[in-house]
């Protein structure tokens, strides 16, 4: 995946925007004002996304491209190469689970306004 196939996809998400909150290269893109992915326009290689704790280690290990991301908390935030061979299925999958993980951490009523969303992190292939 490149970097606009990327911004589409989060895009696409239901209630989804995209801003630069900390400098002009950095964009985001969250939802309901939570950030659940970011990528550096000057260097777009590395693209961050939110991850449950254990799955983030899995991937860690069976993956180069995948590793704990540099700037954000390593516990809940990876770092993806997209420009190694990560299929572009399981970016995706990465993506959902992201989004999914911070939607899953606003209160229930918020929750209801988001459709229901497949539990991406069974399917993922660590």
């Amino acid at each position: 995946m490149d970097i606009e196939q990327i911004r589409h996809y989060c895009l696409s998400l239901p209630q989804t925007s995209e801003d630069f909150p900390f400098d002009e290269d950095a964009l985001a893109f969250r939802v309901m004002d939570k950030i659940f992915a970011m990528i550096s326009l000057s260097n777009p290689e590395w693209f961050v996304l939110k991850c449950h704790p254990d799955l983030a280690l899995q991937l860690r290990e069976n993956h180069h491209e995948i590793q704990a991301a540099w700037h954000m908390n390593k516990k809940y935030w990876n770092q993806i190469n997209i420009f190694g061979t990560l299929p572009d299925s399981l970016i995706i999958d990465m993506i959902r689970h992201s989004y999914a993980e911070v939607v899953a951490k606003m209160p229930k009523r918020t929750r209801t306004e988001f459709p229901e969303m497949p539990a991406v992190m069974s399917t993922l292939q660590v």
